[in-house]
């Protein structure tokens, strides 16, 4: 019988760190990486990044996305049509319909429903902002409106996965992990992908996982979800009443087995699983410090109106702030709550309460710091909403994929202008449309890198974030 010395001595290392389900605490893991010599390897894997990246010099450092779940109304938000308004009521017309997709809409009678709110025009070139965002009014000359976006599916668990991954297929890359996989991550503490969700507002749509998944590239490059509540980061602490000594022999027991086991199998991804061993134990002090927000002014949290432990989407923007500060690459926050198929008013009142002044308050807080000009802010849905009424339980609209919009700000993007334009109805794009692989192109150039020569082997294919059809990148936004 082998004893403990020569059976830890033989034990194949790629099935242990493949299988330990378990979360290693300081000691142990110290230990595990000081008898492996890992050290400088791990450096390396935490920080990432694609030899010859980026191509370009890069106009932003880091990307805070913040998706405003379930499809908010441009109608209601950036895009006024005083047409619309005038035809209130009337038969939509049938040839601006006819053979296109419409949700929910589909096969009953079409009315055209005017704007809910009025609209004013802000900053030095009058952008038109609608009463529902007086705190991004104020932010006007920071932003660029971007009216003529479209995307290609029209129910939102596919129209996230269209516009995260560039693609309607499940099980492929988000574009932040694209983005971490080429440039890396900042910091070797905290995930260069964190994920942060709120909510509030009308059918607060659920959003999977598998969103911010890496698909075919390694799974380091995931994003890692933090909690709006309770513990931060799942499975982070050891389990409660765990004592070291146990966790060494189930520890020891779980190595005896992986011996028998990697005798007949192979991980591939073994720097993945130490890396992400590293990572853990590195966030077991950097994550508290992160959420910690007992050093941040009064003025600031009153700025935000963030309220510790809330787990609010103004919590997020500040955590996001945070972030960005300590290196994080890509942030995305959602907010979910804007499906308003129904009771429009009231339910823009509370999700535009929820989130208007935060994201005022992150832009300005970028700012004030000198960081707005390397970090690139992109805020909006999934898609639009329609041009059409839809009542469930007052004045609504139903999903819309033709036109709708966005923003885009700080760096690298010129503020206080609008792009694009959808037609007097705000049905179809008809100006400078901007497709959702352009706006993944424009961001990906602005950090750095060429969509073109940014591609990865899967299946025998160059895939890439920007698929095969055509994308571009929106120069005339950019500074």
């Amino acid at each position: 019988m082998l004893n403990w010395n020569q059976f830890q001595t033989g034990l194949n290392r790629r099935t242990f760190l493949n299988n330990t389900g378990v979360g290693l605490g300081a000691a142990a893991l110290g230990s595990l990486l000081k008898s492996e010599n890992l050290l400088a390897a791990k450096k390396q894997a935490a920080m990432g990044g694609l030899p010859g990246l980026p191509h370009i010099a890069p106009k932003a450092k880091r990307v805070i996305f913040l998706c405003m779940a379930g499809g908010p109304t441009h109608l209601e938000t950036f895009d006024y049509k005083p047409k619309l308004a005038e035809m209130d009521g009337k038969p939509f017309p049938e040839s601006f319909t006819k053979g296109q997709p419409i949700a929910q809409l589909q096969g009953k009678e079409l009315k055209c429903q005017g704007p809910l709110t009025r609209f004013r025009k802000y900053g030095r070139n009058g952008q038109e902002i609608s009463d529902f965002l007086p705190w991004t009014a104020k932010i006007a000359d920071d932003i660029c409106i971007i009216r003529s976006m479209v995307t290609e599916q029209i129910n939102h668990d596919p129209a996230h996965t269209f516009l995260n991954t560039g693609t309607a297929i499940s099980g492929r890359p988000s574009m932040g992990s694209w983005i971490t996989y080429g440039l890396g991550s900042e910091t070797e503490e905290l995930p260069g992908f964190v994920v942060l969700t709120s909510v509030g507002g009308r059918n607060p749509q659920p959003i999977a996982s598998r969103q911010w998944g890496t698909g075919f590239l390694p799974s380091r490059y995931q994003g890692v979800q933090f909690n709006s509540t309770g513990d931060p980061v799942n499975y982070l602490k050891n389990p409660e009443g765990i004592s070291n000594s146990q966790q060494k022999q189930l520890i020891e027991t779980i190595q005896k087995l992986d011996r028998y086991r990697n005798e007949r199998v192979t991980n591939p991804e073994i720097d993945t699983r130490i890396a992400a061993y590293e990572m853990a134990f590195k966030m077991q002090t950097s994550v508290p410090e992160l959420m910690d927000l007992s050093g941040e002014t009064r003025q600031t949290l009153e700025m935000y109106g963030a309220e510790p432990g809330s787990g609010s989407y103004a919590n997020n923007c500040l955590l996001a702030r945070r972030l960005a500060e300590r290196g994080s690459r890509f942030i995305h926050l959602y907010h979910r709550g804007w499906d308003h198929h129904g009771d429009l008013v009231r339910y823009m009142n509370t999700c535009c309460g929820l989130t208007d002044k935060p994201t005022w308050a992150l832009i300005n807080d970028l700012k004030q710091r000198g960081m707005l000009d390397e970090t690139l802010v992109i805020w909006g849905g999934e898609f639009g909403r329609t041009p059409m009424f839809q009542g469930k339980g007052g004045a609504g609209r139903d999903h819309h994929i033709k036109g709708f919009s966005m923003w885009m700000a700080g760096g690298g993007i010129k503020g206080g202008i609008t792009y694009g334009e959808t037609d007097e109805l705000g049905y179809n794009s008809v100006e400078n449309i901007v497709h959702v692989r352009d706006l993944h192109a424009t961001m990906l150039h602005l950090l750095g890198i060429n969509h073109h020569q940014f591609s990865v082997e899967f299946q025998g294919l160059d895939t890439r974030l920007t698929g095969v059809e055509e994308a571009h990148v929106i120069d005339q936004i950019l500074t």
